[in-house]
Order: C-alpha cells, then structure tokens, then sequence
C-alpha cells in the first residue's frame, strides 16, 4: 500500500471515524482504525462491535482537484490513538502511508518520518451487511434538532439499557423520536416526504446519537437511514455510521402523558429558564435540586426554593396567560432546566394535572414536541 494524500481531508475523516472507538474493548484490533485504498480513494472504519463509523476520501474532487494519488492499493489497520493525533501535528498538507513488511507503516510529511506498528486487516470485523428495504431521508438540521430535542431525558443507568436509548417510529409521511429514563420524558416529530407505509421502531443508544449530531454538519444535507432487524444505518454526506439496534421492547409510555389539564400556564421561556436557573443555585446544595412553582393572582408566577444552611430565594414572575385552578408543584430544577434549554420557541405552555401528576412542557409556536416532568411530593 503507498499513496499521497491530503493531511486535512485525512484528519476531517479520522476525527470522525474514530468516535466509534471504545478504550474499554479487549480485542486489540478494534482499537485501531483500519484504512483501505483504492484507485477510487481511501475509506477509513473503525468499530467497537456494536458502532461502525466508516468514511469515505475520494480520489479527487468534483471540480478534480486531486485529494488521494493511490500508487499502490492495499489495507492496513493503524493504532488509533497514535495516528489521530499524529496526523493533526503533521508540518504538511501533504502526508505521504506506505506500507512495508508486516503490516509496519511508515508515515512522511515534509522533513518528519514517524514509522507505525500496524495490525492484519483481516482480522478487522466486517462492516455490518444490510439491506435497503426499510429506509427514508430526512433533512440533516431536522434530525439533529430532534435528536438534540430528545437524547438529553435518557436513562444513564445499565440496568434498563433499554431506556438507554432513543426510540424512533416512522409512521406515513412522520417521524417521532422519543426518550424516557421514567422521571422525564422527551418527545418531537417531523414531517418526512418518503418512506413506505410500514411502520418502522427502533431503538438506538443515546450515546450514539450525540456522535452522530458530531457529523452531521449545517451542510450536510439530507440524512438516509436504513433499519434492519438488528442494525441501523446513518448516511451523513461521505459519513456511514452502523449502530446496533438496542434489544427489548420500548415502554407504552403513551398512558402517562396527559391529554387534557386542570390548569395552564403560558410563560416566556427565557423568563422562566432565568428564574428557575437562579432557583437551582440553592436547590442544588440540598442535594435534590428541587423548585416550587406557585400561582397566584394577575397572571402571577411564583418560583422559590430553598436550602437549609444557605436560604432561601424566592421570584415573582408574569405569565401571558394562567387558566384554571391555582398552581402549588414541586419539581426537580434540573430536569426542568435541561428542557428550556432545547426549546427554541419564545413562549411555552405547561399544563398540570394536580400537584403529584406529570408536568406536560409544550412550545407555543406550534412545534410537534412534548416534555414531560414527574413532580416531587413535599412536607411543605
């Protein structure tokens, strides 16, 4: 193997591939990256089993301007650690990978010689195989608005790694991503303009998501995704990222989100996330971070909390509108916090229930998204 090749184009693909690696992996071939070149270009993969990330360099741009010059075809399978890093601090554009005796590679970029210990690409697992029957496209900024709208309420711990993920249902001209770790929920939808009639649902680890909303760049373009029974497939532009689909079945979580309120409230989101952001402050010292919301009289909104060896801190605010009974809840301020922060609209709506039902947080310009907080039953 012996080609040229453009340090910043290398460096953009390894910067991406190279999230799929997990240092926590016993096979010593996964923590490498493995690099095939062909007259057509080069594609990096790397792989910790159930994440592939795979990138694609072609050999030269639309306009021809030369990228890769392949003197040599062949594969080769590179610490990962060591060339990431390497490859950033390289004098030159220009990075010229042969490959010698094996697998050894030798690595030159103007006056610098760095020499790899590389491993067999043959023991590299294969790219998972799938079929494209089930898949459809959706604009790159919608996805990673939904993700980033939804990844943040899943579950953290291993013993529901079911929950761990985030669920995705493709209904006619509709796509809902969903998230739960049971104390919060998350939920948004987008329209989408193909896929077949079938009902698709899957589930996909939150931590993957956050990767690929990495990739997924203003310009990317359109994303297609394909679903199998076992694997999921993300094509970002010249990005291919394989996840494997999380085992178990998703929770009916349909039941506990309310549908009709006994009191509303229409707030300013900046308002409210400034109020209960101070809040927090206190909250947090005791350990529970909790907050009450109160309403009272002429669209009053009152956010106060407390803690035992500091204070107390207590926030009158106007609401655009209050609608039936009063309002006394508890709530945990962080959960809350983490949903202002991924609502754009300038208004929201929150509707309760009674004070130990869930809180049901709503934009008010009309997006296809829903949040859902437990309340804390308190002494006072």
């Amino acid at each position: 193997m012996k080609l040229t090749i453009l340090k910043h184009w290398l460096n953009e693909a390894m910067q991406h591939v190279s999230k799929a690696i997990n240092g926590k992996n016993s096979l010593p071939i996964l923590s490498g990256i493995k690099m095939d070149v062909t007259a057509q270009g080069v594609t990096l993969t790397a792989s910790d089993i159930d994440t592939t990330i795979q990138a694609t360099i072609p050999a030269a741009t639309e306009d021809g301007a030369q990228i890769v010059t392949v003197d040599e075809p062949g594969s080769v399978v590179l610490p990962a650690k060591l060339l990431v890093e390497m490859i950033k601090k390289l004098p030159k554009e220009e990075v010229h990978i042969e490959t010698e005796v094996g697998f050894a590679a030798l690595l030159k970029s103007g006056k610098t010689k760095i020499n790899m210990v590389g491993m067999d690409p043959e023991e590299f697992p294969a790219v998972p195989a799938l079929t494209e029957e089930r898949s459809f496209t959706i604009a790159g900024s919608d996805i990673r608005d939904m993700i980033r709208e939804t990844v943040f309420a899943v579950s953290t711990q291993e013993t529901s790694p079911i929950l761990t993920g985030v669920l995705w249902q493709l209904e006619p001209s509709k796509l809902t991503l969903l998230a739960t770790d049971r104390h919060r929920l998350a939920q948004t939808a987008a329209e989408v303009g193909d896929g077949d009639n079938a009902l698709i649902k899957f589930v996909v680890s939150g931590k993957m998501l956050t990767e690929l909303n990495k990739v997924i760049a203003d310009d990317s373009g359109d994303v297609e995704i394909t679903a199998t029974q076992s694997q999921v497939l993300f094509k970002v532009g010249r990005t291919r990222l394989y996840c494997r689909i999380l085992d178990g079945t998703y929770p009916d979580t349909s039941k506990i989100i309310p549908t009709a309120f006994k009191s509303e409230l229409v707030v300013s989101t900046k308002a409210i996330n400034a109020a209960i952001d101070r809040a927090f402050l206190l909250a947090r010292e005791e350990k529970t971070n909790i907050v009450r919301l109160e309403t009272g009289e002429d669209n009053a909104v009152t956010v106060s909390s407390n803690s035992s060896g500091l204070g107390s801190v207590s926030e009158q605010l106007e609401a655009e509108s209050i609608t039936g009974e009063p309002v006394r809840i508890s709530f945990n301020s962080k959960y809350m916090l983490d949903v202002l922060k991924v609502i754009d609209s300038e208004q929201l709506r929150i509707g309760f229930t009674g004070p130990m039902s869930p809180i049901i947080i709503k934009p008010v310009d009309g997006k296809d998204s829903l949040y859902l907080i437990l309340p804390y039953r308190t002494t006072n």
